[in-house]
């Protein structure tokens, strides 16, 4: 004979209050964030995203111009500018839409994302379908048409899948199993695929942007003093010589006019651009290392032209508009409605932060060189278009903000 299914206990009218009373709370929590996502953005933050995107327009068509004229010989000197305006406008457009959109919402791709940005990291390493530039295996695309970084998606998939998961957690990220091992684990298979592409800079910001979220999170410090004093270590270690990877990358960081024609080329044009430039500038166009004489003076060394053109000055203005987008920012994540929101502008921000440091930095020669774009500068039309989409989250979470008192 068939089993006889088991019957369900009949509800009690007490449990059924009950589930009634937290649908009704769920159902206006739906009610109020919807209503809550219909609020104002944070202009002021707008305004300076969209200063920055206009500002490295024309610096990129200054720029590039010369290295588009070379290489397409003279038929397309604007290829650089045009392909970059394209997908500046595709990033405002994505930015204006995802700024409409409930962040709430992004929860729930939150692991997709993350698994979709493994397998692509996973993917770029196939012989055949990952394309080298430079030495260097960062790239999936089809042809010469449309090429993109799947890191860019895994420092979007590692911000969002950390705020979602941390937000959740509270006092549990206070211990090892839940407040660490997760998150090594994940940030340890993002690492590893990424150093063997190889992408150093990437994997520094994402390390970075995780470490960042953990920390305010609310990590125990000891954990943070344990990371530290591992850097520490290793940075010793390559100092001193036991340590012999990027030994020649360092020497060339401390002294790059040792070998000005070899290994320190590039830094040591990077700095001579810098000084050509002195306090005013040399005048917007009338960058003389741009002519074939600075590498990447389009994309990782783009501030060099800059301050070339524009002088201490003009570098200045700009690095303060970074600032004050990176502190309003910040200033954002403060006054966010919840901990999701709050975690995902931090998370957002402080990668805009670490890539212009370091970005400058190197240009600049306080750090060894290392390939690191300037965002909303630096030409790679899928890097910008991931920024201004990136910054469209920042917005979303804006029009939720608590109300701050006047005065």
């Amino acid at each position: 004979m068939p089993a006889t299914p088991e019957r369900r206990r009949p509800m009690s009218r007490e449990e059924a209050l009950r589930r009634q009373e937290q649908k009704r709370q769920i159902d206006q929590k739906r009610r109020e964030s919807y209503e809550l996502s219909k609020g104002p953005i944070d202009m002021p933050f707008c305004l300076m995203v969209l200063l920055l995107t206009a500002v490295g327009l024309v610096m990129l068509l200054s720029a590039s111009f010369p290295s588009a004229y070379y290489e397409t010989d003279g038929q397309d000197p604007l290829h650089y500018f045009t392909r970059q305006a394209v997908f500046a406008v595709l990033g405002i457009s994505a930015m204006g839409i995802i700024s409409k959109i409930n962040y709430q919402r992004f929860r729930g791709a939150a692991r997709i994302l993350l698994y979709v940005s493994i397998a692509l990291l996973m993917l770029v390493l196939v012989p055949g379908i990952g394309q080298t530039r430079n030495n260097a295996t960062r790239w999936i695309g089809i042809g010469n048409l449309f090429t993109f970084q799947p890191s860019e998606v895994a420092k979007m998939a590692v911000v969002l899948y950390f705020s979602d998961s941390i937000s959740r957690k509270k006092e549990k990220m206070r211990t090892f199993r839940y407040g660490i091992a997760p998150y090594l684990v994940i940030m340890g298979i993002i690492a590893l695929l990424m150093l063997m592409e190889p992408h150093l800079s990437g994997t520094i910001l994402i390390l970075g942007a995780g470490a960042v979220l953990m920390l305010v999170g609310g990590i125990q410090w000891r954990w943070v003093g344990l990371a530290a004093g591992f850097v520490g270590v290793v940075a010793a270690l390559m100092a001193t010589g036991v340590i012999t990877y990027g030994q020649s990358r360092i020497a060339m960081w401390l002294d790059p006019f040792i070998d000005p024609r070899g290994a320190g080329y590039q830094l040591s044009q990077s700095l001579i651009s810098i000084g050509s430039g002195g306090i005013w500038g040399l005048g917007l166009g009338k960058s003389r290392q741009k002519f074939l004489y600075l590498p990447e003076e389009h994309n990782d060394f783009i501030f060099a032209i800059v301050c070339e053109e524009l002088g201490l000055i003009g570098a200045s203005i700009i690095i303060a508009l970074f600032v004050a987008l990176i502190l309003r920012g910040y200033w954002i994540a403060l006054h966010a409605r919840d901990r999701f929101g709050s975690l995902l502008v931090v998370g957002v921000v402080t990668l805009i932060a670490m890539q212009t440091f370091l970005n400058i930095a190197v240009v600049t020669g306080t750090v060894p060189t290392t390939g690191i774009s300037l965002p909303f500068f630096s030409y790679g039309g899928t890097a910008l278009a991931m920024q201004l989409a990136e910054m469209g989250v920042v917005l979303s979470v804006s029009r939720q903000m608590k109300p701050t008192k006047a005065g």
